[in-house]
């Protein structure tokens, strides 16, 4: 379980191709913390450290995760988003992430106003319809508040400590971004779409 409050950034040392899997090894700043088996949020993609290198730690990526998030698009130097597994008993100050990235999305804009940044991002149809004004949205590890739901995207205002702490300070239009819907809004869809007096109804009963 994870917070959506990014812990830190580091920039990719590799991605090596290994069939249809990747290994992706970057230097966490915490990496002396690390042990195998440790869960780490990369960019929003829960991923377990597989092995701790000399130059580096390890990540394996599976072709299921290379499919629904953006990393296989990431490139030597490309700046992620990571935050370690939260602890019991630690303070919660984003919302509950699981670090299962339901899809990606594209930044439509980024643009300076005043101190902060408004950020664009369009989204697929099935976020969307999981998103409400003033709810959470996870981007790229990023615990966000929708500020405005578009018909086809949504707008959020970006603060200057999470502009400078995160990997938004190098983002740019037309970027991949990986997006984890709100878990609650997700379990209140799926009760929904089994309740039985709600199929009566779509079959007109």
């Amino acid at each position: 379980m994870f917070t959506g409050l990014v812990e830190a950034t580091t920039a990719v040392i590799s991605l090596e191709p290994k069939g249809d899997q990747a290994r992706l090894i970057l230097r966490p700043p915490f990496q002396h913390e690390l042990a195998l088996g440790d869960s780490v949020a990369i960019n929003g993609c829960c991923l377990t450290v597989a092995e701790l290198l000399d130059n580096g730690t390890a990540f394996d990526l599976l072709m299921q995760t290379l499919k629904v998030t953006s990393l296989g698009g990431l490139k030597p130097g490309s700046v992620v988003n990571l935050e370690r597994a939260m602890q019991a008993g630690a303070r919660f100050g984003g919302h509950f992430v699981q670090g299962h990235v339901d899809a990606t999305g594209t930044i439509v804009s980024l643009e300076a106003s005043g101190q902060d940044h408004r950020l664009e991002v369009a989204l697929p149809s099935e976020i969307h319809r999981l998103c409400i004004d003033k709810g959470s949205l996870c981007i790229d590890g990023i615990s966000l508040t929708i500020a405005e739901l578009l018909e086809t995207s949504a707008v959020f205002w970006i603060t200057p400590h999470t502009f400078t702490h995160t990997h938004l300070s190098s983002a740019k239009a037309g970027q991949a971004v990986n997006l984890e819907a709100d878990l609650l809004a997700k379990y209140v869809e799926r009760l929904v779409a089994q309740s039985p007096a709600l199929r009566r109804a779509e079959q007109g009963a």
